[in-house]
């Protein structure tokens, strides 16, 4: 069998193998969507497009100002962070807008050409990959602006564009649609966005996009990086399922998305610091001396001796953010920290620079500028000892401060980041094995030595063999580095491979479904912190028991659960980009309050086990992963999660012709398992065969005696350029002749490798 048909072969199989378990909105939700409450927001329906007559774009203006508004969003000290633009889509006073308009945990307002001005109320709904948003004020009699029909939106047809560029009230400008593009940056992740020959300015985002009729065919997005006139729009098409099935967060919830968790954090001084995937970020200038602002960890600070450490990388090495430590919540601290490519121990003994103290700055070449760095302190009764990744930089005798918190802080206009912060009596070293570290360094030494000129002439006798020597041995050095970064991967996967299976291996009562999902997001992102998770869906947990009173009935713990994800925080099912990968992360459900049934339906399980509702559990329907609530009185009830908790109603049931092994609870591994072929699912959309083939080894890992998934690892084996392993797989059903696979085809295909 040729190479080609071989892996043809492969691809087809395979895509009839993984769609088995695939959750995907399907007709149940086409269908349950006609008989859902309507929303409180209709969007005004677009007058008929074929013969309406064209407008001036002096006329367009005209109508669209009164329903265009200017949008901001401010900081924690009431200066204005962000200005945007939006517009009316519901007179009871639902305006559109870019998600990025409006900043996050942030608050937000509008103000209408007139001068009137509004506190938004809610954020109506959201969507991170469409970029996109709808916030309501409290306001009546709006006029809204009618919505078109993206689709039919031409290559070169005349439009305008409307919003407040730079902060400047009202503009409008015309231009032409020039075509449509798959867009992929930062979050925004778009297949056919409308590209315009108009110029887009700091402000225009969120404004909206006309044909010359006067309806809205887009939402103003980006701007151009390569010329002046030329931006983006995300189509209006993209709005509409947030306008059918909402998902509305009271302004005040909407305020913690991305906070940094109170219990362990408390930030001073000013700055923006937010939280997500496990990563403290900072950014912004603080209202100390020389733009400090800190943040004081809650934790209890061990006695002394004791250790404190971080990993920080900023983003420009004449910037400043580190450690502090002995902090009396004011200005009395110290502080270790990167700064300008060196390391600097200071004292802070009050709030002015006259009352700063640098210990000592010094140059390490084992800073890495640029990348993280783990710096660590260690806090003796005598003795301060400075590391930077793990090596020692700084000792100082200085013991003016000993008691008092630790934390993080910045100074200046520094952007940072930071992860994995620690404090503890000791902190374990993270060096990579001596040897390992050794045979890397020795192999790259040539390339970080400058060549001496003696060197030089010498290469030049024969500059064309010498370019052929040295050509050769970069591509050996190279390939060995490539290598070894394909096998680090290959230790963490395997790691990740092993921890996976001694959780799920565990009797089905004791295993930890939200720490096997977890480690599952980190098969992906190595740098997840498990633990931070942990404790955000305790702390969640928390705050619905609290709002329990004593004794509570399993019925009133289950409407709390629903009330806290769903109206409260905004829980709801991935519209726009359901198969992407980052619904199938259980960390990225919780960051973006975002997912699909068998991820939201994994952080509703394990909130309800956290707060004693064991009358629940997962339900394994084909297509749609649902829950499952039986209680101790009373009729069961079938929930859909993606649906904000809903209950299925019985006919509904019927139609969907469920069967006893679809309500039978779902074992932890079954639900590892499927996540996993959605994620299958997610990478075959992006045509990414090596993701394929880590999510099947791990199915295979956790079902190994599953012919069919041996046979879609053999076939991504074989399409990821592993004949050998793909052989392996094909012999193994020879030998074990499961029932239902036809042999005959495998030896076939084994042939074909020989």
């Amino acid at each position: 069998m040729p190479v080609i048909t071989r892996f043809a072969l492969a691809a087809l199989l395979l895509a009839t193998l993984c769609a088995r378990a695939q959750d995907k909105p399907g007709l149940l939700l086409l269908q349950r969507a006609k008989s859902a409450k309507p929303a409180a927001s209709k969007p005004v329906p677009p007058p008929a497009a074929t013969n309406s007559p064209a407008l001036s774009v002096k006329d367009i203006a005209a109508r669209v100002k009164p329903s265009l508004v200017t949008i901001t969003f401010t900081g924690r000290d009431g200066s204005v962070d962000g200005t945007g633009s939006g517009f009316v889509v519901a007179p009871d006073g639902l305006i559109a807008t870019s998600l990025h308009v409006i900043g996050e945990a942030r608050p937000i307002k509008v103000q209408f050409a007139d001068g009137q001005k509004f506190d938004v109320t809610e954020v109506h709904a959201w969507d991170r990959r469409s970029d996109l948003a709808l916030i309501r004020i409290d306001a009546k009699g709006l006029t809204p602006l009618p919505l078109g029909d993206s689709d039919t939106l031409e290559q070169g047809s005349p439009i305008v564009a409307m919003g407040n560029p730079r902060g400047l009230d009202f503009s409008v400008v015309s231009g032409v649609v020039s075509a449509r593009r798959e867009v992929k940056t930062g979050d925004l992740d778009a297949d056919a966005m409308i590209q315009l020959a108009i110029p887009i300015e700091p402000g225009n985002s969120g404004g909206p996009l006309l044909d010359m009729a006067g309806r809205v065919h887009g939402i103003l997005t980006l701007k151009s990086a390569l010329t002046e006139n030329l931006g983006f729009a995300m189509p209006i098409n993209s709005l509409k399922p947030l306008l059918a099935k909402p998902n509305p967060t009271p302004i005040a919830r909407w305020l913690t998305i991305g906070n940094l968790n109170p219990r362990e954090w408390q930030p001073l001084l000013g700055a923006r610091w937010s939280q997500k995937a496990g990563r403290i970020s900072v950014e912004g200038t603080g209202k100390g001396f020389g733009g400090r602002a800190l943040c004081l960890n809650q934790r209890e600070v061990p006695a002394v001796p004791y250790e404190i450490a971080v990993t920080v990388k900023l983003d420009s090495e004449s910037g400043a953010a580190g450690l502090i430590f002995s902090a009396d919540g004011g200005d009395l601290h110290y502080g270790f920290y990167p700064t300008a490519g060196q390391l600097r121990l200071t004292r802070f003994d009050g709030p002015t620079v006259y009352s700063w103290a640098i210990l000592k700055t010094v140059p390490s070449p084992h800073y890495r500028a640029g990348d993280w760095n783990t710096i660590k302190v260690r806090v003796e009764k005598d003795r301060l000892l400075c590391y930077v990744n793990d090596q020692l930089a700084i000792e100082s005798d200085d013991a003016t401060l000993r008691t008092g918190k630790v934390g993080l802080a910045k100074f200046r206009d520094t952007k940072a980041a930071f992860k994995n912060f620690q404090v503890a009596k000791t902190i374990p070293s993270a060096a990579t094995t001596a040897g390992l570290e050794q045979d890397l360094i020795k192999q790259l030494e040539a390339l970080t030595t400058p060549p001496s000129d003696k060197l030089l002439l010498s290469l030049q006798t024969n500059a064309a063999a010498s370019r052929a020597v040295l050509t050769a041995r970069a591509d050996r050095l190279e390939k060995e580095v490539s290598q070894l970064r394909t096998l680090a991967r290959t230790v963490h996967r395997r790691d990740i491979q092993a921890a996976l299976l001694r959780e799920l291996d565990q009797p089905e009562t004791k295993i930890d479904l939200f720490h096997a999902a977890l480690l599952l997001a980190k098969l992906d992102n190595e740098e997840l912190d498990l633990a931070a998770y942990r404790r955000q869906l305790d702390d969640m947990a928390r705050d619905i028991t609290a709002q329990l009173a004593a004794m509570p009935d399993e019925e009133t713990k289950l409407k709390a659960l629903k009330k806290f994800l769903f109206e409260e925080n905004g829980f709801h099912g991935s519209r726009a980009d359901y198969n992407n990968r980052a619904n199938s992360y259980i960390n990225e459900v919780l960051d973006d309050r975002e997912g699909i049934p068998i991820t939201l339906s994994v952080v509703f399980l394990e909130l309800a086990r956290r707060i004693g509702l064991d009358t629940v559990s997962g339900a394994p329907v084909p297509g749609h992963f649902m829950v499952l609530h039986r209680p101790k009185m009373g009729n069961r009830q079938l929930l859909d999660i993606f649906d904000g908790g809903v209950t299925v109603p019985p006919k509904r049931e019927e139609e969907l012709r469920l069967t006893d092994e679809d309500l039978q609870p779902a074992t932890k591994r079954s639900i590892i398992v499927r996540m996993l072929r959605n994620l299958i699912s997610g990478a075959r959309a992006t045509q990414d065969a090596a993701a394929m083939l880590r999510y099947q080894e791990l199915i295979v890992a956790l079902a190994p005696e599953s012919p069919g998934d041996r046979i879609g690892r053999a076939l991504l084996r074989l399409q990821n350029d592993d004949p050998e392993g793909g052989r392996l797989d094909l012999l193994w059903l020879l030998e074990n002749r499961p029932r239902g696979v036809d042999l005959e085809r495998i030896e076939q295909l084994l042939r074909s490798l020989r």
